[in-house]
């Protein structure tokens, strides 16, 4: 499983409608928000609100077998709650320009507290 994280800007005085639709995600629509990660193939979905002094932040935490591509795909979609997604929480709540390719990620840091184990060929691990 992959994981793509990432933090997009919330529109200057949007944050309350960008709060508003994600409780209609967890809420009225929420059917139709977990048959969107479902078929765009999204497994975990977290998402933050960090408050910097540029301003509101959304930080998402996307796995999957592809979280860019799954994003691209709900992006393009023709379904009925993928385009609300994309014309409210996307467009309007984060004033985003979606008619480019979503950007990659550098890995700068990892830490794991868990130690990797080692594979010894004998079935068990050390």
């Amino acid at each position: 499983m992959n994981s793509y994280l990432f933090a997009v800007p919330i529109a200057p005085g949007k944050t309350e409608t960008w709060k508003n639709y994600v409780k209609e995600m967890t809420g009225s629509r929420n059917e139709d928000y977990k048959k969107s990660r479902k078929r765009a193939g999204i497994r975990t979905e977290q998402v933050f609100l960090q408050r910097t002094p540029q301003g509101d932040m959304c930080v998402v935490r996307l796995e999957g077998d592809n979280p860019i591509k799954s994003l691209e795909t709900m992006i393009k979609s023709n379904d009925p709650f993928d385009k609300w997604f994309r014309d409210k929480v996307l467009i309007e709540a984060h004033g985003l320009d979606l008619s480019g390719p979503m950007p990659e990620n550098e890995s700068i840091l990892n830490y794991f507290e868990t130690p990797v184990r080692e594979y010894t060929g004998s079935g068990k691990s050390r």
